[in-house]
């Protein structure tokens, strides 16, 4: 079986397995699941669900993230870690989407990436969940679950996202992202693998190998 072969087969189960491939974030616009986003990293996207909406209240929209005061937004974000640095690139985002984007969160990912704190991981969910562009979101289930499968054997973020890039089907490749995060929760934990229950366990490489 080649990798791109692999890789369709995977994408089919997995989405029978979780038809409802949806981002664990809770958002209602773009800017929001950006925000949301980068509150996330070394952070659940539980604790995220639960400090955003006073966040959001406080600061709806990009040009009011611009005019916040530091000490108030990293009181608002002080349970999700990091808080110092995450509160310095929330007012920058909020300061480069209103003064170089109009507002607007951008649909490149080159735009995207100039904005402070944003990476690959950051700006690839905004592509895909909002701009319905074909994106590849290596967070860390998902370098693990494509790691166990086979489908590489990289664990460097951008060298994973290129790769995968040539194996999944453009169309689908945002919601696999997504549920191989679910699959990851549930089944192929960072603990323990359990291959008994997997949809995946007669073409994964790690319970295959001999």
């Amino acid at each position: 079986m080649t990798k791109k072969q692999l890789a369709a087969m995977s994408v089919e189960r997995l989405k029978a397995e979780y038809p409802d491939a949806l981002c664990s974030l809770n958002y209602s616009d773009p800017f929001q699941l950006l925000i949301a986003t980068r509150l996330s990293a070394q952070c659940t996207d539980a604790r995220v669900n639960i400090v955003t909406p006073d966040l959001f209240k406080r600061f709806p929209t990009a040009e009011a993230f611009a005019k916040a005061e530091l000490g108030e937004v990293e009181e608002l974000i002080k349970t999700c870690g990091l808080y110092k640095t995450k509160a310095k690139d929330l007012i920058g985002i909020g300061k480069g989407i209103t003064e170089n984007f109009g507002g607007r969160v951008p649909d490149t990912i080159e735009e995207l990436l100039t904005l402070p704190g944003v990476g690959r991981k950051t700006a690839n969910l905004v592509l895909g969940d909002v701009y319905k562009k074909p994106a590849v979101v290596t967070d860390t289930h998902f370098i693990r679950i494509v790691n166990r499968i086979g489908l590489t054997v990289s664990k460097e973020p951008f060298k994973v996202e290129t790769e995968l890039k040539k194996l999944l089907p453009p169309e689908e490749s945002n919601d696999f992202c997504h549920r191989t995060v679910l699959h990851g929760r549930a089944v192929c934990t960072a603990r323990k693998a359990y291959c008994e229950n997997c949809v995946l366990n007669d073409i994964c490489k790690k319970v295959n190998v001999k």
